[in-house]
């Protein structure tokens, strides 16, 4: 898109100050008032997950259930944008926009640290089951965790609601917003005044929330690898340079476009996991690795359902609701607008290849990884060659990973390697998002054209200084508590809006005909939208 086709698009004024003020306010709150916000945050996050646990465990299971059916019924082979629409990117191009820009730094951040951090059970999180910390059922229910926290349920999450969202804009010919993706459900009166504008400025705010915590984890992965690997102790000049660092990344990906830019930012880092992974394989303990895959297979499919349904009763706080609803939480602050840009990508593919590409593959991925990362704590650990839970005990949450790398071959490479793919695989979300949230500031938005660039400055640019305060003032126990009350609070203020979209993905799906011929359906005039 031109930069002269971009000044003719004005500015959703009704949403974008609104939506800069709340983003920005928290950003000043937390520079003056940084104790408070924490608090107010910290409590927002204790009341809504604990309160509101068992119905984040019930959606999870029902956008499981839902994207299977879609992956494997007759609905797999209606086509997005037509019978003779054709695909713009190729499949490997379209699977890293997928894997990278909406797992973002989260497998690295995780990979080796969540499960050591079940097995020695050091917040407490075993308790409820009564497993003894470091023996081999807590090595297998560690295993068995980070598959149930990783893979297919939060990633049908995103699947259910991007696939509604590319049918109801390429077949049903609606617009690419949020509001459009209700319409099933209330008309098209849904994408008019107030409403709409307070649907799109609290799905801006939660994924905001949601990317700013994410980017606060990366911060603080990387500070504390600064430190364990070369003696730069991390505080907030560190921090501020990384966000510097990443912000500039980010934001000349985001002013190239998404041929350009996003697209090869995915290309670059996805390569680099493909080979973190067979490198590992290689230099871990490979046997092992592949004998508690399976086991934490086997130790999931056991206990799915009792894990499923559980909203902390059973598992307990210091699980439940600090691990498994968090990230429920977290998937679904990024859900609504992750959506919108999984849409944008998938014009010409089919409902049953976008499940294969956006769920599958990713999950599939996440088993893979975890399976490697995980399994080579494990045995490293267990064997003494490294000591990942002392390093976290001592440090922060994700400090294991360090511990990890400095005891593999090539760690001199490895370490600055991981760091520099963490900063590419955060910039890569971080200019999705960016653009995504840019599009819905945009006056007659379209999938095939760029935002203004000062937008998605201006919203890197604020969503960075909220992480980076977070991970300064509002650390706790854990060194990351902060910006985990983020995402908690990001993930409950959308949640009535997901909602809502599992309600008219169901009835578009399963009670709608099914459109085929796009050529038949006639276009929603977007111009009452200029004014909104």
């Amino acid at each position: 898109m031109s930069g002269e086709k971009k000044q003719q698009k004005g500015v959703r004024w009704s949403v974008f100050i609104p939506a800069f003020a709340i983003i920005g306010g928290g950003a000043l709150l937390g520079i003056l008032k940084n104790d408070w916000l924490t608090n107010v945050c910290s409590a927002i996050f204790g009341w809504s997950l604990k309160s509101f646990g068992w119905l984040y465990q019930l959606v999870a299971i029902f956008c499981l259930v839902v994207v299977m059916i879609l992956t494997f019924s007759k609905l797999g082979k209606v086509r997005f944008g037509g019978r003779n629409a054709k695909a713009k990117h190729s499949f490997g191009s379209w699977f890293a926009m997928t894997l990278t820009g909406g797992i973002a730094t989260g497998c690295i951040v995780y990979g080796a640290n969540e499960v050591m951090i079940y097995y020695g059970s050091i917040y407490g999180e075993l308790g409820g089951y009564g497993i003894e910390p470091l023996t081999q059922e807590a090595a297998m229910f560690g295993m068995g965790r980070v598959f149930y926290n990783w893979t297919f349920i939060p990633y049908a999450m995103y699947s259910i609601v991007g696939c509604a969202m590319a049918y109801i804009y390429f077949n049903k010919k609606e617009e690419l917003s949020v509001a459009a993706s209700l319409t099933p459900l209330f008309g098209q009166k849904v994408k008019y005044g107030v409403w709409r504008s307070i649907i799109d400025v609290v799905s801006i705010v939660a994924l905001a929330l949601g990317l700013s915590s994410n980017l606060g984890m990366g911060l603080a992965l990387i500070g504390s690898g600064l430190e364990a690997a070369y003696g730069i102790k991390q505080g907030p000049v560190v921090w501020f340079t990384l966000f510097a660092i990443i912000t500039a990344t980010f934001t000349i990906a985001s002013v190239a476009g998404l041929d350009k830019g996003i697209k090869w930012l995915a290309n670059g880092t996805s390569k680099i996991f493909y080979v973190l992974l067979v490198f590992l394989l290689i230099a871990g303990p490979t046997v092992y690795i592949l004998n508690m895959m399976n086991t934490g297979i086997g130790y999931w499919g056991d206990h799915f359902m009792s894990w499923g349904l559980d909203p902390g009763i059973v598992g307990g706080e210091a699980l439940v609701t600090w691990w498994t609803m968090f990230d429920w939480a977290c998937w679904i602050a990024y859900a609504p607008l992750m959506a919108i840009f999984f849409a944008m990508i998938s014009y010409g593919r089919t409902i049953r290849q976008f499940m294969i590409v956006n769920w599958i593959m990713p999950s599939t991925f996440g088993l893979i990884w975890f399976s490697v990362w995980s399994g080579t704590a494990l045995n490293w650990q267990d064997i003494g060659k490294a000591d990942l839970i002392g390093a976290i005990k001592n440090g922060i949450a994700v400090s294991g990973l360090w511990e990890l790398l400095k005891k593999m071959p090539l760690s001199f490479i490895l370490i600055p390697l991981i760091m520099i793919t963490m900063i590419a695989a955060f910039s890569t979300t971080a200019d999705t998002m960016s653009t995504t949230i840019s599009q819905i500031c945009t006056q007659g938005s379209s999938y095939d054209e760029e935002p203004a660039n000062w937008q998605k400055i201006v919203w890197g640019v604020s969503i960075g200084i909220i992480s980076v305060i977070m991970v300064i003032f509002g650390g706790g126990q854990q060194g990351v508590e902060g910006v985990k009350y983020l995402s908690g609070v990001g993930g409950f203020c959308v949640l009535p809006i997901f909602l809502l979209q599992l309600a008219s993905t169901f009835k578009v799906f399963f009670v709608d005909k099914i459109i085929e011929d796009v050529d038949d359906v006639v276009d929603v005039e977007p111009q009452v939208l200029e004014a909104q």
